[in-house]
């Protein structure tokens, strides 16, 4: 198994890029890791992890409660396509992603905050969402 916040990453990563309500407005290609503004728009950007590991469960298994933050950028249409990405975003991860090589216990989407550029010659608009999982995984 990857880090946890990776596989984490991944296996969101691979549900929006299975999406077409997520592909209808996001390229498969910029749907990846990393948390700079990007060159690429729209865009989805996963990165951002915290793990609290929480001890073991039977079998040997450990258990770790994984934050992640999903980044949604647009510059056309700004807010309007922005929050649009992000619904489908929403609907996709209503419930937890399919994983290899660990399993989802618990899987939220806490909160989602959307901002605009504040430079006015600028119309990007940008919406972290916060991701919530309990995994647990054999080594």
């Amino acid at each position: 198994m990857l880090e946890p916040t990776l596989a984490l990453q991944a296996a969101i990563g691979n549900a929006l890029a299975a999406d077409t309500a997520v592909t209808a407005h996001v390229d498969p290609a910029n749907i990846r890791g990393g948390t700079m503004r990007p060159e690429a728009f729209p865009c989805i950007l996963m990165g951002g992890g915290q793990t609290e590991f929480l001890g073991h469960a039977s079998g040997g298994q450990y258990v770790a409660r994984v934050f992640l933050t999903v980044h949604i950028w647009a510059l056309e249409d700004g807010a309007e396509m922005a929050k649009a990405i992000g619904f489908a975003v929403m609907n996709t991860l209503k419930d937890a992603p399919a994983a290899t090589g660990f399993h989802i216990d618990e899987f939220a989407l806490p909160s989602v905050a959307w901002m605009r550029d504040p430079d006015p010659a600028q119309s990007y608009c940008h919406g972290v969402m916060t991701v919530e999982a309990v995994m647990r995984w054999a080594v």
